[in-house]
């Protein structure tokens, strides 16, 4: 059964653990972070000012055993193993304890760093310094494992009692509709699914991107702005700037997906601060937003050019890369949608918006990589065909489709 953590247990557990000792315990504080739906989060601090932040899912269901900590062990316990790879526990708070039958978590709090979101929400300025830093990061972790079958396979392993066939397919659209949803979400959000169910190029194109969802390399697989930290002296540092943390979705996975990810968070800053108003065009909206895209696209060019500098062999392993990072921003804001209607219950014209900029990237990336950067793909690539002497991509012929939309399946 499921041990209850709570600030009246979580020293004794500690102690338990051998994570502190009884002289710990005597001048302890404790502080409940945020928590997320099925997270409850403690920030313990320890004699000599060490912290500690411990972690454990609740709301399980039928006494189950919950698994969703085990990547993020299996994660650290990779890097345990394979020393090789020591460049990567850099970007990463070390974990210190796993209980796998209480589903708890132990890792070093990083007192130095803050979350990135909220250091963007609160100066609503985004130094390129910060993008180039994350973007060098991400590719390192990316580079270090590319095409490495041990590595694969050190992932591959299932916890106790459990299997795994295969590793998971983060291309997916939303699922099929059941007459079940009309009792789960607002009535004002069964507009979304409508929409996205007219659109059949947009489910053509999120079909085409779980057809070629080719995992190559150790994805994150939930690299939000929230799940980066940054150094508080960033701007008088040269290395540890920034920091990854919430490793319970990584896997071997599709690089393309990890910034995607990245970019929909940061073009969330933008669209959550759009002035609607049903009787304006979407594309007046966007112009009044009060972070306006301009502001961030110099961040966004810093963040692409530093991954491809840092990792210009993924340009040989898939040429169409930058089109793949730009349809899984779209896939991104939509989940992001489906996010908010299902743990929010809560759906307005600004998540319209959001969908037909999510549609535009997944169905028309081409012309979408000028808007988000504010250069055009040739232009990204140019420095680096360059110096690198990278074979420019082709442009794909227009060619009428031999097939039928219609046949593809929906939800894939």
């Amino acid at each position: 059964m499921l041990l209850p953590l709570s600030s009246h247990n979580v020293i004794q557990y500690l102690q338990e653990t051998g994570l502190c000792s009884s002289e710990d315990g005597a001048s302890h504080e404790y502080e409940l972070l945020e928590s997320s739906k099925n997270n409850f989060n403690l920030l313990v601090t320890l004699a000599g000012n060490r912290k500690l932040l411990v972690k454990q899912k609740r709301n399980i269901e039928n006494n189950e055993t919950p698994y969703e900590f085990f990547n993020e062990w299996l994660f650290h316990q990779l890097l345990q193993q394979f020393p090789v790879l020591g460049n990567i526990s850099a970007i990463a708070p070390l974990v210190l304890n796993f209980d796998e039958e209480n589903s708890i978590l132990v890792r070093n709090y990083l007192s130095e760093y803050l979350d990135l979101g909220g250091f963007y929400h609160h100066n609503n300025v985004f130094p390129a310094e910060i993008a180039t830093a994350i973007g060098s990061t991400l590719a390192g972790l990316h580079r270090a494992t590319f095409q490495h079958r041990e590595y694969r396979n050190f992932m591959a392993t299932a916890p106790q009692g459990q299997f795994r066939y295969s590793f998971y397919n983060p291309a997916q659209g939303i699922g099929s509709i059941s007459p079940e949803i009309f009792g789960t979400v607002p009535t004002e959000a069964l507009k979304f699914y409508v929409l996205y169910q007219r659109y059949e190029s947009l489910e053509s194109a999120i079909a085409d991107l779980a057809y070629e969802w080719q995992p190559c390399c150790l994805t994150h697989n939930d690299l939000k702005l929230n799940n980066i930290l940054i150094h508080s002296r960033w701007h008088q540092l040269d290395n540890c700037l920034v920091r990854l943390i919430d490793w319970e979705a990584c896997a071997w996975g599709d690089p393309a997906f990890d910034l995607g990810t990245l970019i929909a968070s940061y073009l969330g800053v933008w669209l959550s601060s759009l002035v609607v108003d049903p009787a304006m065009e979407i594309e007046e909206s966007l112009c009044l937003a009060m972070t306006p895209l301009e502001l961030l696209q110099p961040s966004l060019l810093a963040l692409i050019r530093a991954y491809l500098n840092a990792f210009p062999m993924i340009l040989e392993y898939r040429s169409d890369f930058i089109m793949r990072v730009i349809q899984f921003t779209g896939l991104a804001l939509i989940h992001q949608i489906q996010e908010t209607i299902t743990c929010r219950k809560y759906f307005s014209n600004a998540d319209i918006c959001m969908l037909q900029i999510a549609k535009n990237l997944l169905t028309i990336p081409e012309i979408s990589v000028l808007s988000i950067f504010g250069v055009s793909e040739s232009e990204i690539l140019n420095p680096l065909v360059k110096i690198l002497k990278l074979p420019q991509p082709e442009k794909e012929q227009q060619l009428i489709r031999l097939y039928y939309e219609k046949t593809r399946l929906r939800g894939c």
